[in-house]
């Protein structure tokens, strides 16, 4: 501004130069004014999108749990307990699933502990492929341990997922199942389990496990069914414990 008014020789009134400001603080004004309303206004959609999450999440903590009048068949299916347990646990899981290798380093000895033990409740295990080649592999092995020795297969269903190593990678190889097979207290025919995994010989009932998976819609592992009802929190333990108290008291 100075420059031009030297170069012009005829300075502009201070009267002129202060109308000529009014307009550039108008429009600073109006720019804060519509950024606050802005910010008031993501303010306002954080909150209301808040507050429909924690609406449908109340009631979907208060929905009646899940649950089937023809639970999964248990036939031919991995069990243990007592045949006349009042309970049954069925655990849909699979030996690359991480969430699985928690829940039965977790939940599973508490609950073997306190119910299966002691003649209330059995469990029954059913593969779930949802990690491709590895998780088949897997479950043709435990299919097929299952097969040599009923008490064995629980060692090494147990054994799989302390294997497991705490990140992803493609660690459930034969040669692994052969590590596994090895360290069982139970003594199987480690190369008749390698020879079955090799020639898929257990495939008929891990494709049972896949149309029981696909008839009850499992969308997760694990999930746990007990007399039929689905576990919201397969990690609850007193959801768990409740839902088994309940039927034992029925």
């Amino acid at each position: 501004m100075r420059r031009r008014e030297m170069m012009s020789g005829k300075p502009k009134p201070k009267t002129q130069r202060a109308r000529n400001a009014r307009p550039r603080r108008s429009t600073q004004a109006k720019n804060k004014n519509s950024a606050k309303s802005l910010v008031l206004y993501t303010t306002a959609l954080v909150v209301l999108f808040l507050a429909i999450f924690m609406i449908n999440r109340a009631m979907n903590d208060h929905q009646d749990a899940k649950r089937y009048d023809d639970p999964p068949s248990i036939v031919n299916q991995p069990v243990i307990g007592s045949e006349q347990a009042k309970v049954t646990l069925i655990e849909f899981g699979d030996y690359k699933c991480p969430s699985c290798k928690q829940w039965s380093e977790r939940i599973y000895p508490q609950l073997k502990a306190q119910y299966i033990d002691s003649g209330q409740a059995k469990l029954a295990f059913i593969n779930t492929l949802f990690h491709g080649e590895e998780s088949r592999l897997g479950a043709l092995a435990g299919e097929a341990v299952l097969a040599q020795n009923k008490e064995a297969f629980w060692e090494f269903n147990e054994a799989m997922f302390a294997a497991q190593p705490d990140y992803e990678s493609a660690w459930l190889t034969e040669q692994k199942i052969k590590e596994v097979a090895d360290s069982l207290p139970t003594r199987i025919d480690a190369q008749k389990l390698m020879d079955d995994v090799a020639n898929g010989t257990t495939s008929s009932q891990v494709d049972l496990d896949t149309s029981l998976v696909n008839k009850y819609r499992i969308n997760q592992t694990p999930t746990l069914i007990i007399n039929g009802t689905v576990v919201k929190n397969p990690f609850d333990i007193n959801e768990i414990k409740s839902i088994i108290d309940q039927n034992l008291g029925d």
